[in-house]
């Protein structure tokens, strides 16, 4: 607990700080219904303290202003936490339990109540000292940063986050009155600014990210604003990093958004996306990254806003790194306060390095059912083209997004007739020249069988000036019956009768690089590495 032992000490912290005879009422264990020996444990930000206590846990909000959030009221404070409870319940309803308060009773003190009333003019009520957001207790374990670091995130929690992001910025409020551009360059001069003010930063390098940034942001404005009056930029989460993300009943559950006014909430919901891809990038987690990446874009199609992710990316790495060198002024740790001076630069390479980004390519992966393309496409992804890697293009799940099919459905054969697989291969070459007219890299995983198909996709790379690696997988026809056969929850229908009928196949003259692919798929990962590395325009 914090709380100052001397009476006088005491009265004068008191009288010096407002909220300090409510601090002590949260911090007492009696106020929470437990005893007495019981320590309440305390966190402070810069802008509240959290009580943790029993199966609750409650937010003050602290008496502070600053240029992006005002809690100087009573008034303010009450709206505020109105506020986050609604706004978070759009993703944690069974966490955000209410708006409590810390109240006068008729005896003088101050005690705690779960639901507390307001004026009939919805403003603070008589004898309320402050208001709290009342919220469930999580073990800390939970947070998705706490589990990154023990090495417990894997790529099915990234999967169920990329759905449950994908469908909340779906459902989220479409705000066309907003800024766009000029709000992100407001931005990235806020970023240079606050940078400069600290020594820990090296001026030239300060210099170079700013002038890569307005450069970048000079290319892409148009394209933000017009991402804006589609109904790109809507009232997102705005704080999406693995911290404000939490395990709850078995399913990654983002909570503590941005709360105080729309300048930050409102945006693009790439740039909302881009605070996670950053901190997974930043954590050395790319592989992560670019299953979220990739099963966001497969949920949500927006592939027209890709080119923007290098800034969007590199502007939320500058935010980190300006606001962890504020925060080591409080450290008095110092080897806390070090390594927090650590991560402040690598923030700051990061953003440099994010508005340097790798070419893109294409690649493109072929062989009949059960020769290990989708594995391989997974393996080289996160190491093609910008962070966080590249594009992956599945013809098994573009058939059936064509025909409004769930990907885990079987579809009946018709559907592979050729009139629908010219229609797929089509679709998903016209999709991976918009990937590298974005600038990202792009895999096209199908079957190719047919001449025709190849060079189709070879064209796209042509025709955007890209490298090109074709890469045809082989396996013994008993490894991909085996291989066919153990998939689960996947969206290729092949079975071992369709392994049988495609060996008969004429795939005509075959150009592309042939890699055996029928034992350990690093090994085959490493082979196509060496083909990939070698492409060419």
């Amino acid at each position: 607990m914090h709380k100052a032992h001397d009476p006088a000490e005491k009265k004068a912290a008191m009288k010096n700080d407002p909220q300090a005879p409510v601090m002590e009422a949260l911090s007492d264990p009696r106020n929470h219904g437990l005893m007495p020996d019981v320590v309440v444990e305390r966190i402070d930000t810069h802008a509240a303290a959290l009580f943790l206590a029993g199966d609750r846990a409650y937010k003050l909000k602290k008496n502070v202003t600053f240029p992006f959030l005002d809690y100087g009221s009573l008034a303010k404070r009450l709206e505020a936490c109105q506020a986050e409870v609604r706004l978070n319940r759009r993703t944690a309803p069974h966490l955000y339990l209410g708006v409590g308060g810390v109240m006068r009773g008729p005896d003088g003190g101050l005690h705690l109540i779960q639901n507390a009333p307001v004026a009939g003019d919805g403003g603070p009520a008589p004898d309320v000292m402050d208001y709290v957001v009342t919220m469930a207790r999580f073990p800390q374990e939970a947070l998705l940063d706490r589990m990154a670091a023990a090495g417990h995130l894997d790529g099915a929690v990234m999967t169920d986050l990329a759905d449950i992001i994908a469908s909340f910025h779906e459902a989220a409020e479409v705000r066309r009155d907003a800024p766009g551009a000029t709000e992100m360059a407001a931005l990235v001069a806020m970023n240079a600014g606050q940078m400069r003010q600290h020594s820990l930063f090296p001026e030239a390098e300060v210099a170079y990210l700013d002038l890569l940034a307005r450069t970048a942001l000079a290319a892409q404005a148009d394209l933000i604003d017009r991402r804006r009056d589609a109904g790109y930029i809507r009232h997102c989460h705005g704080d999406l990093h693995l911290r404000n993300i939490v395990m709850l009943e078995g399913k990654p559950t983002p909570f503590d958004c941005i709360e105080f006014g729309d300048r930050i909430a409102v945006t693009d919901v790439l740039y909302d996306l881009a605070f996670l891809l950053m901190d997974l990038e930043h954590r050395g987690m790319r592989d992560l990254a670019n299953i979220l990446f990739n099963r966001y874009l497969d949920q949500t199609g927006d592939l027209a806003g890709l080119s923007l992710l290098p800034l969007f990316m590199s502007v939320r790495a500058g935010i980190r790194a300006h606001l962890t060198a504020s925060a080591i002024a409080a450290q008095t740790d110092p080897g806390r306060a070090g390594a927090m001076q650590r991560d402040a630069l690598a923030y700051l390479a990061l953003a440099t390095r994010l508005l340097r980004p790798a070419p893109a390519r294409l690649v493109a992966i072929g062989g009949l059912s059960g020769t290990g393309k989708t594995t391989l496409a997974r393996n080289l992804a996160p190491e093609l083209g910008p962070a966080p890697g590249a594009v992956i293009l599945r013809s098994d799940v573009l058939r059936k997004k064509l025909l409004g099919v769930d990907p885990q459905s079987a579809l009946p054969e018709k559907f592979y007739a050729e009139e629908y697989s010219t229609r797929t291969y089509g679709e998903m070459a016209g999709r991976a020249g918009l990937i590298l007219e974005g600038g990202h890299g792009v895999i096209c995983d199908g079957v190719y069988a047919r001449p025709a198909q190849r060079q189709a996709v070879e064209m796209v790379a042509r025709m955007a000036g890209v490298p090109f690696a074709g890469l045809w997988l082989v396996a013994d026809q008993k490894v991909q019956i085996e291989r066919v056969g153990r998939r689960r929850g996947d969206a290729s229908d092949a079975d071992a009768a369709i392994v049988r009928r495609q060996a008969a196949y004429d795939i005509g003259d075959m150009r592309w690089d042939i890699i055996s692919a029928g034992g350990d798929p690093q090994e085959t990962a490493a082979i196509a590495r060496r083909h990939v590395t070698g492409a060419h325009h």
